[in-house]
């Protein structure tokens, strides 16, 4: 069962974050931006850098999901008589 959570975050969210990176990364040219002074010396880094970080904020946001959404069943099969 644990297997099974894991992977409703984790695909939902690898999915997500591969949208969000081809939009992102379609607008943005990662060579044009500038992080506090560094400037990448190529794409590719850049491209994972981001993915694993919407990767990341898109599993956090599963995960709450799916932790709210557990307890909510949880509480209403607490008030049914």
């Amino acid at each position: 069962m644990r297997r099974r959570l894991l992977m409703w975050v984790l695909w939902p969210s690898f999915l997500a974050a591969g949208v969000a990176g081809a939009a992102l990364f379609w607008l943005v040219d990662p060579l044009d931006v500038t992080v506090l002074g560094w400037q990448p010396q190529g794409r590719e880094r850049v491209y994972a850098g981001g993915f694993f970080l919407l990767w990341a904020m898109s599993a956090l946001s599963s995960a709450l999901s799916l932790l709210v959404s557990r307890g909510a069943g949880q509480d209403a099969a607490d008030d049914s008589p």
